[in-house]
């Protein structure tokens, strides 16, 4: 969809990868962009350039601060600009046990044309899942909304563990009335996800400290499956981003709440705190 001299609008609390990949690889070959809380309609609405943006880069809750964007307001101006592209990323929760690496590409009825540009591109490029990882993603789509429940359920339990603890400055999750989008994520989500981040108040040294010290939460980068994982996002995902508008605090700590028996989760989480 970009050429040199077009325009993306992406968030300033995305994947450290994706904001990496538009301002080092794109920004290279001439594609601008610009920078903005997309949960601020306002600022989004100022960003966009008609004629040049396309593309409106949104991730809802964002990673790793957890930020909710209004999808339906969102699409709206999309749709003003022209932008009317869904991309999913099937290694996370679709798939679901971190064993398969693949995406996919949503069009809205009467974007045949793009769609087949797309198509074309994929052929000639070859970006194209192999049928081994569609198969694992497939798989992994039958038990999507059982697993998105347990995800869910763990993941509100840990949230208001964590929210009570005095190691903890504050608690990032939708799920939590205190989150300052509990209201739109209640209205535009049908459960509130797995993914959980926490800011510590003994700040960089306590955040390392904690990641390091789970047994059950495997410390690892990848997010959306079975197992439970922890992340110290900026020295990990978002190392890339240092020093730029999408720099993460170092004193968040992600957490990928997985399937395992909510009471050994909540014990871990305890024997992490008690570490610091």
């Amino acid at each position: 969809m970009l050429t040199p001299g077009d325009h993306v609008v992406i968030g300033n609390d995305v994947y450290g990868g994706t904001h990496r990949l538009i301002r080092r690889i794109f920004g290279d070959w001439g594609v601008r962009h610009t920078t903005v809380d997309t949960s601020d309609l306002d600022e989004v609405r100022e960003a966009i350039e008609l004629g040049t943006t396309k593309v409106l880069w949104v991730e809802t809750p964002s990673n790793p601060l957890m930020k909710i964007s209004d999808v339906a307001a969102l699409a709206e101006l999309g749709d003003e600009a022209g932008v009317l592209v869904v991309v999913h990323s099937t290694t996370k929760y679709l798939g679901g046990h971190s064993d398969v690496v693949g995406g996919a590409l949503v069009f809205a009825a009467g974007q045949e044309e793009l769609a087949e540009r797309v198509g074309f591109t994929q052929f000639a490029a070859g970006a194209v899942s192999s049928p081994f990882d569609a198969f694992l993603t497939t798989r992994g789509i039958k038990t999507l909304g059982i697993r998105m429940e347990r995800h869910s359920r763990n993941a509100l339990a840990i949230a208001r563990r964590l929210a009570e603890h005095p190691a903890i400055a504050r608690v990032l999750y939708p799920g939590l009335e205190s989150h300052p989008g509990h209201e739109l994520a209640a209205r535009q989500m049908s459960g509130f996800g797995g993914m959980v981040s926490i800011d510590l108040t003994g700040g960089a040294a306590a955040a390392r400290r904690f990641a390091e010290s789970t047994e059950l939460f495997t410390l690892a980068e990848s997010l959306g499956g079975v197992e439970s994982l922890v992340n110290y996002p900026s020295e990990m995902t978002h190392a890339s981003v240092k020093g730029t508008e999408a720099e993460v605090p170092e004193s968040i700590v992600r957490l990928s709440v997985g399937l395992e028996d909510v009471d050994d989760l909540l014990a871990d989480i305890d024997q992490a705190l008690g570490r610091l």
